[in-house]
């Protein structure tokens, strides 16, 4: 039988901004929040939500039911987050172009 090879979340080498660990803990309400904060997630809520994907990915079967229920959770929020600032963006560009015709 062949040898198991390792995972290949376990390779992965960043030097992007990390939250803590304990952040992925807490209630999804306070993981969005945290994953939303510039200083976690220089790139954005997307970028939020990717580093939650990741985290469930890397915890894999060892993942608690209600944990992964808590992480959707959170996810949920941050994409949310982040559809009203694309909408903010969107709405704030389509009006400088009115005022200027």
């Amino acid at each position: 039988m062949a040898a198991r090879r390792g995972r290949w979340s376990g390779k992965v080498k960043t030097v992007s901004t990390r939250p803590r660990r304990i952040s992925f803990t807490k209630d999804a309400a306070t993981i969005a929040r945290t994953m939303a904060r510039r200083s976690v997630s220089a790139k954005g809520p997307g970028s939020g939500v990717r580093m939650i994907q990741f985290f469930i990915n890397r915890a894999g079967r060892s993942l608690s039911a209600s944990r992964r229920r808590e992480l959707e959770k959170a996810k949920k929020l941050l994409q949310e987050r982040s559809r009203k600032a694309a909408a903010r963006t969107r709405s704030k560009r389509s009006g400088a172009r009115r005022r200027s015709s």
